[in-house]
């Protein structure tokens, strides 16, 4: 009997902290969303977002949920090209200032040279993408590092036929 209770209490503290957990964790991505809100022009609610790694860095997809909202589109394609243009010169102080100094591989891309890393913008029907990629392994891993982070804290919206466009992980 004794055992049985002490097996009850640790299941009963083990619950009450995921609970917390779980509270606390929904409470962080509250905050995250009201903040991107707060940097971005288009509508979060009305855009999806995905990040996908490649061989040589990867690829950032924001596309209105709707093809005709002309009004997203615009607003998504104006935020790209200005995120693109700030990180070839270097600047990373909006995604420091969402994630923090700590973001995993966002030292390291800070140290990156000029030309270390290339962000190539495009415009798509529906939206915008920026292309991230380097010769460099010691970039590409910090690239892969700080999309795992992205997802990790935006998710990773499906976009319809984005799948075939990226069905293997090269460029």
């Amino acid at each position: 009997m004794k055992y049985l209770l002490i097996a009850f209490i640790g299941l009963l503290l083990n619950s009450t902290a995921t609970l917390a957990l779980e509270k606390s964790s929904q409470e962080q991505s509250d905050k995250l969303h009201k903040l991107v809100q707060e940097l971005v022009p288009y509508n979060l609610n009305q855009t999806l977002q995905t990040f996908t790694k490649t061989v040589h860095g990867g690829v950032l997809h924001v596309v209105a949920k709707s093809p005709s909202d002309t009004q997203q589109i615009k607003l998504i394609q104006a935020n790209l090209l200005k995120m693109a243009n700030e990180f070839k010169k270097g600047d990373y102080s909006n995604t420091e200032r969402l994630h923090g100094a700590d973001m995993p591989g966002l030292v390291q891309l800070k140290k990156a040279e000029v030309d270390d890393i290339r962000f190539e913008y495009r415009t798509l029907p529906n939206g915008a993408q920026i292309h991230f990629s380097s010769e460099y392994p010691l970039y590409v891993d910090a690239l892969h590092e700080w999309f795992d982070a992205q997802i990790s804290d935006h998710g990773n919206a499906v976009l319809p036929e984005h799948s075939q466009h990226h069905s293997t992980p090269v460029e």
